[in-house]
C-alpha cells in the first residue's frame, strides 16, 4: 500500500513515520509512506498557500491552486491515482470500520488542512472523501493524518507480530477490550483474577467476553446497539447501565 501525505509541515512526520509500528512496516515494505510539501507546488516566488476569505471574516483560507497542483502532481507520481481524503472537522467521523475500509485501498492521499480550512472548490471537485478524527479543533490536519495512517497500517497483513491482536482489540467487533494483567501475580496487595491463572482456556475466554460487555456497558453504552448479544448478555449490560453491580 502507498500513502501520500500532503502538508504544509512535512517535518512533523519524520519522527512518527520512522518509529514503532509504522517504522517497522516501512522497513518490511508493507507500506510505502511519502510526505509532500504543498508549498512546493505553488507558482509564485513567495510560495503563498492562503488568502483572505471572500465575504470577510476571521482567518485565512487555503487557496485552490496549490491544492489542485499538489494533489494532481502527487497522483501522477505512481499508479493508481489513489483516493484523495481531506482532513477537516467537517468530514465523516473516523471509526475502526472506516480504518478497515481505507486499508483495502491500494493508495491513499491525505491532505492536511490549515487556517480556516480549504477553498470549497477543493471539497467539491478534488477530494474523494473528507474525514474528521473527532469533535474538537486542532491547529492543522497533521495529527489527524498520523492517527489515520497508524490505524490503517496496523491492519495491513504482516504489520503486527500477531494477527490475533487485531481480533481482540477494542472496536473490532463493537465491544471495548477486556482488562489485561501481567507479572507479578500480586502487586502492592492487588492480585490477578484467579481464572487467568487457571490455564483453563475455555473459562478464560468466557471471562474475557463477560468483561468486555461489562466494560462497554460502563464506559461506552452507546456501542452496545451495534453488537450482537445473547439474552443473558443483554440482561447483564442493561443491569450495569441501570446502575446495578455486575453479579460475581
Amino acid at each position: 500500500m502507498r500513502i501520500d501525505v500532503l502538508t504544509l509541515f512535512p517535518d512533523i512526520f519524520a519522527g512518527p513515520f520512522a518509529a514503532s509500528v509504522l517504522g517497522r512496516a516501512r522497513e518490511r515494505g508493507i507500506v510505502d509512506l511519502h510526505t509532500h510539501d504543498i508549498r512546493s507546488f505553488t507558482s509564485d516566488r513567495h510560495h503563498v498557500v492562503d488568502d483572505y476569505p471572500y465575504g470577510g471574516g476571521a482567518g485565512m483560507v487555503m487557496k485552490p491552486e496549490p491544492l489542485f497542483a499538489a494533489v494532481e502532481g502527487v497522483r501522477g507520481q505512481a499508479d493508481p491515482a489513489g483516493r484523495c481524503v481531506l482532513l477537516s472537522p467537517q468530514g465523516r467521523p473516523f471509526t475502526q470500520d472506516m480504518a478497515v475500509e481505507l486499508a483495502r485501498e491500494p493508495r491513499l492521499l491525505l491532505v492536511c488542512g490549515h487556517y480556516e480550512g480549504f477553498d470549497e472548490r477543493a471539497r467539491e471537485h478534488l477530494a474523494d472523501d473528507e474525514i474528521s478524527i473527532g469533535d474538537f479543533v486542532l491547529s492543522g490536519g497533521e495529527p489527524a493524518a498520523w492517527v489515520i495512517v497508524d490505524a490503517v497500517v496496523r491492519l495491513l497483513p504482516g504489520t503486527l507480530g500477531s494477527e490475533q491482536s487485531l481480533v481482540d482489540e477494542s472496536f473490532t467487533d463493537g465491544l471495548l477490550e477486556y482488562p489485561h494483567y501481567t507479572r507479578p501475580p500480586e502487586f502492592r496487595g492487588w492480585g490477578v483474577p484467579e481464572v487467568l491463572l487457571s490455564g483453563h482456556h475455555g473459562e478464560i475466554e468466557k471471562w474475557r467476553r463477560r468483561q468486555r460487555i461489562i466494560r462497554t456497558a460502563q464506559r461506552r453504552p452507546d456501542l452496545l446497539g451495534k453488537v450482537e448479544l445473547t439474552a443473558e448478555e443483554q440482561r447483564l449490560a442493561q443491569g450495569i447501565i441501570a446502575g446495578q453491580e455486575p453479579p460475581g
